[in-house]
């Protein structure tokens, strides 16, 4: 099975934990398990990686964290979730992803 590189997927990262959000907050963990269910596998995030682009997003005004406890085993967990400057950043990039893929597309062999 191939997988996607992470030199190629990097600037569609932030997109990708956006969508997760878009819906409830989350954890970390539970973010990347969903990447990799919902990519059927084909791209797995990093810690580093996936860390990295909260730690962005969060000084960019994209997402905020907070703290909440686990109530099955009362391990504390941060939490992120989505801000209006996040919205308008996600529906940004899936617009600059259409023509990303709009001019891509041209160079492809079919």
């Amino acid at each position: 099975m191939s997988v996607i590189s992470s030199d190629v997927i990097r600037g569609y990262n932030d997109t990708m934990i956006l969508y997760i959000l878009l819906k409830e907050p989350s954890y970390g963990y539970e973010i990347s398990k969903l990447i990799k269910s919902m990519s059927q596998e084909k791209y797995i995030i990093k810690e580093t990686t996936l860390y990295s682009a909260f730690t962005r997003m969060e000084k960019n005004g994209y997402i905020e964290s907070f703290p909440d406890e686990d109530k099955g085993n009362g391990k504390k967990r941060t939490y992120y979730k989505i801000t209006e400057a996040g919205r308008k950043y996600y529906f940004d990039k899936c617009e600059e992803w259409k023509l990303t893929q709009e001019v891509v597309e041209k160079f492809i062999q079919k």
